[in-house]
């Protein structure tokens, strides 16, 4: 059974909530890190103070890519919640590795705290950081923006289950390398979830071809319609995931030139039924109209005179 996609006022509902939770998380921890001496708590802390900045950018970004069209922004506000993700993603790598880098040093430097305050103040901020993913995992399956909001806390809540396992281990054995090693393993898990955000926002960024889509294939598919001679400067991007975007010029037998309408149509179905891009605009042609018509020649083109890859794409639509 599908589950049913969240709508804009659910997400940015879930967002407020989430964002006001991590808020209590904050100042607890804090407070409690500094009562009790401990710098791991507050560390913590400022790792979840990033998170809220994090889910302040995917509130923002959300209600940024809701608005319409304008004359100045003609694809809207949809890649907003592209470059939170993507900052999300740079955050949580240099987060990372600011993390590793401290739990490298405390390695050699190691400080003792109690830890049976630890593993309670630590236990708290795992279950509340948990609650706020939860909130989030629906809406993180066709948002890229709220994934980065999602993987951030999720991240966080290892962290702080990570802190809980220290002070528990610190509890009983006296061992205090213990923090560290662990802190060390939760950056792995933070490193390998953040990488793919950051990622595909930054593919999407640089508007290269969506993952999903082989280019070749889709100029066979059209060369396979009867008429097309060739395809050539087929360009296919994303302004965001779920917003594909496809532009190309075919070159179609003169004698098809009465049949122009039919012959789109038809191009037009195929591109929506086996590649699922609603968003295209295709140009027909019945002669080269590039100054050189080596362009349009396809045959010429892969013997060498130029590049077989400048038939797909020689320049960039910006968005």
């Amino acid at each position: 059974m599908t589950t049913p996609t969240l709508s804009y006022s659910q997400l940015k509902t879930r967002l407020r909530i989430g964002m006001a939770i991590n808020a209590i998380i904050i100042v607890a921890e804090f407070i409690g890190g500094y009562v009790i001496n401990s710098i791991g708590l507050m560390s913590d802390a400022g790792h979840n103070l990033i998170d809220q900045g994090s889910l302040f950018l995917a509130l923002y970004a959300h209600i940024l890519a809701a608005r319409p069209a304008t004359e100045d922004r003609t694809f809207g506000y949809h890649r907003a919640g592209i470059v939170s993700a993507f900052v999300n993603g740079l955050v949580l790598l240099l987060t990372a590795g600011i993390l590793a880098a401290l739990a490298i040093h405390r390695l050699t430097d190691p400080v003792v705290v109690p830890g049976g305050w630890m593993i309670i103040i630590a236990l708290v901020s795992f279950l509340a950081n948990l609650s706020v993913a939860l909130l989030l995992q629906h809406g993180a399956k066709d948002d890229l923006n709220i994934r980065g909001a999602f993987m951030h806390m999720l991240a966080d809540a290892w962290v702080s289950l990570g802190v809980v396992a220290c002070g528990i281990g610190i509890l009983y054995t006296g061992w205090t390398a213990l923090d560290p090693l662990i802190s060390l393993l939760i950056v792995i898990v933070i490193a390998r979830g953040a990488w793919p955000i950051f990622r595909e926002s930054l593919d999407v960024l640089l508007e290269s071809t969506p993952p999903s889509i082989n280019p070749t294939n889709v100029v066979k598919a059209i060369e396979r319609i009867g008429g097309v001679q060739n395809v050539h400067d087929l360009h296919i991007w994303a302004v965001e995931p779920r917003l594909i975007m496809l532009t190309c010029h075919v070159l179609v037998d003169s004698e098809h030139e009465q049949e122009k309408d039919v012959l789109l149509n038809s191009i037009q179905s195929m591109i929506i039924a086996d590649f699922g891009i609603h968003h295209h605009t295709i140009q027909l042609e019945t002669h080269c109209t590039e100054p050189d018509t080596v362009h349009c020649d396809l045959n010429r083109l892969t013997n060498g005179e130029m590049s077989p890859s400048f038939t797909h794409s020689h320049s960039s639509h910006s968005s």
